[in-house]
């Protein structure tokens, strides 16, 4: 073959990746970090096409949804319904964080620090913000929690959308809002690095679990890409070099969860629209 030659064999291009459920600026170099050293073991694994860096910039639904998807972090919730036949599911994160069992998680019910409410029940009519309406912990598990309470559809006097877990805290904590339902994991690092926020609120209640927010990559990615994906996150789960990184990421390792465990948050809209409650009002 001649040098000519050579240089045209073409090589994979880099695809993208990103972590950006629990992307706050306080955990941005241990994701900078944990990244690199998954990135450093696929290559070492022959693997191509693994990006160096993370995508910081890009909108999460729409990565979820593109064809270089090379792996990313998605909620159960778009998993189950709008991400259908785009995504495979590589591995469960396991997280140390107050309202984990394994690798399921739930979400805090909050309202503000000095509110007088003590039960569920006492929240009728009241300022409800949400993180998104595509969101697990902060819409469909809190729908779950209060259907049974509901009167012909309703329950709450208001919804309102935050954009994030982090606003919908802040909303709470400032008297905008009367209520939300914070990811259990958020509330950890949030508890760690925004202590003041966090203590402007307290926890009325917890809700179901389900699995954790899975790591996804892009439908098409083929079974040794994944393989390889896995045996990396496995290897740095195990690493003694990366476990600061991984305590600051509260991450205590990944599973492997079948298909099916994924429906428990199907499930939980289902319960909800057969008692008469399809929708968070």
């Amino acid at each position: 073959m001649t040098v000519e030659a050579v240089a045209a064999v073409p090589t994979a291009q880099p695809r993208r990746a990103s972590l950006p459920m629990y992307d706050f600026p306080e955990l941005r170099d241990a994701h900078t970090l944990l990244w690199s050293a998954l990135a450093r073991r696929m290559g070492e694994a022959g693997l191509d096409g693994v990006p160096d860096l993370l995508t910081f910039d890009a909108e999460p639904a729409a990565l979820w949804r593109a064809p270089d998807l090379f792996l990313s972090q998605t909620c159960g919730f778009p998993l189950v319904t709008s991400l259908g036949g785009m995504v495979k599911v590589v591995a469960t994160p396991r997280y140390r964080a107050p309202g984990c069992n394994g690798s399921r998680h739930r979400g805090f019910i909050v309202v503000a620090a000095d509110s007088g409410v003590q039960r569920l029940v006492e929240l009728r009519g009241s300022r409800c913000v949400i993180n998104g309406w595509d969101s697990n912990t902060g819409m469909n598990m809190l729908r779950a929690a209060v259907a049974p309470l509901a009167r012909e559809g309703r329950f709450f006097g208001s919804v309102e959308v935050s954009g994030g877990h982090l606003a919908s805290l802040r909303s709470v904590a400032e008297g905008a809002a009367d209520v939300a339902a914070i990811d259990c994991v958020t509330f950890a690092h949030l508890s760690r690095h925004r202590a003041n926020l966090a203590e402007g609120v307290r926890v009325l209640a917890v809700t179901a679990a389900t699995p954790c927010l899975p790591l996804v990559t892009a439908a098409a990615t083929d079974d040794d890409t994944i393989a390889i994906l896995r045996a990396a996150l496995q290897a740095v789960a195990a690493s003694s070099d990366l476990a600061p990184i991984r305590a600051d990421l509260l991450l205590d390792g990944f599973d492997l969860l079948p298909d099916r465990a994924y429906k428990v948050v199907s499930g939980l809209a289902s319960q909800a629209a057969a008692i008469g409650y399809p929708d968070l009002a």
